[in-house]
């Protein structure tokens, strides 16, 4: 089976070769120092802290379109649902902006952010700081580095360029080679991904088998405090309220969920009930 993860990069690529011939990495720059400057005290909203403060911690995710699955909900806007998501109780919102595979727009992040107050995490295929400065721009404060698109020295180059923009970072892997990425700087938010983006195979057990690799390596890690430990969080797959329940056993506070919302007439009621039926 072809790559997928490695098609999507690769058109990615060309993505960002075309923005940065529209407009140059230092105009974006300083556009995006602009933005911080009129910011000012306004701290952005932090995603760790929202997910280690909340009794269910769910990411929700205003997702259309997968490589996988097809259009999932095509005819929904993020004003539909990413205000009914902060109203149900989501601990914070994942945005998809891949516009080819997923359906995703970067101004979905722009046009929702005045809405709500819950964090928005940037959900992207970031290879490059350029997509960083987007994400700030455009009012994200958390973005999504991937293990398997990247480099252990360039995750630490973007992860210190996320945390200068004032960014939080989920670090997401796959497996427990990825690990070896702890080592070039800390994140803020520790992620695994239960779906291959290889072959986008899905099973939510996953999380269960890494889940203790994951704590004995951040232990092995010299942190001055217990609070710049990243936050545990486990991505796809997650259709019941009793997995996250034993997600939670297992050490994970953030549990990114957006098929099982999504498909439904109403996302932003699903959501809320699959909360309440976690939080009772």
């Amino acid at each position: 089976m072809k790559d997928i993860l490695e098609e999507i990069v690769a058109n990615k690529r060309v993505e960002l070769a075309i923005a940065a011939n529209e407009m140059p990495l230092d105009v974006l720059k300083s556009l995006t120092q602009q933005k911080i400057r009129q910011d000012g005290a306004l701290k952005l909203r932090s995603m760790k802290q929202s997910l280690a403060n909340s009794k269910s911690g769910i990411i929700a995710e205003f997702k259309r379109k997968s490589p996988s699955k097809g259009w999932i909900h095509a005819d929904v806007t993020p004003e539909q649902v990413v205000p009914v998501y902060a109203e149900g109780g989501a601990s914070a919102c994942s945005i998809l902006t891949d516009d080819t595979y997923f359906g995703g727009r970067l101004e979905f992040i722009q046009r929702v952010r005045p809405m709500v107050q819950i964090p928005l995490l940037r959900k992207e295929f970031i290879i490059d700081e350029y997509q960083l400065c987007e994400a700030r721009l455009a009012g994200a404060d958390a973005v999504l580095l991937i293990a398997a698109d990247l480099f252990p020295d360039l995750y630490g180059q973007l992860l210190q360029t996320a945390h200068s923009l004032g960014l939080e970072v989920l670090l997401e892997v796959h497996d427990a080679s990825e690990l070896v990425f702890l080592q070039s700087g800390i994140p803020d938010m520790l992620g695994v991904n239960n779906r291959s983006l290889g072959t986008f195979h899905t099973d939510v057990q996953h999380s269960f088998e890494i889940a203790g690799q994951l704590q004995r390596s951040l232990r092995s890690l010299t942190v001055s405090s217990s609070s710049e430990l990243p936050v545990l969080v486990s991505e796809s797959g997650i259709s019941s309220p009793d997995k996250v329940k034993e997600l939670r056993e297992a050490g994970f506070r953030g549990f990114l969920i957006g098929e099982c919302f999504m498909k439904e007439a109403d996302p932003g009621k699903a959501l809320k009930d699959f909360i309440q039926a976690v939080e009772n």
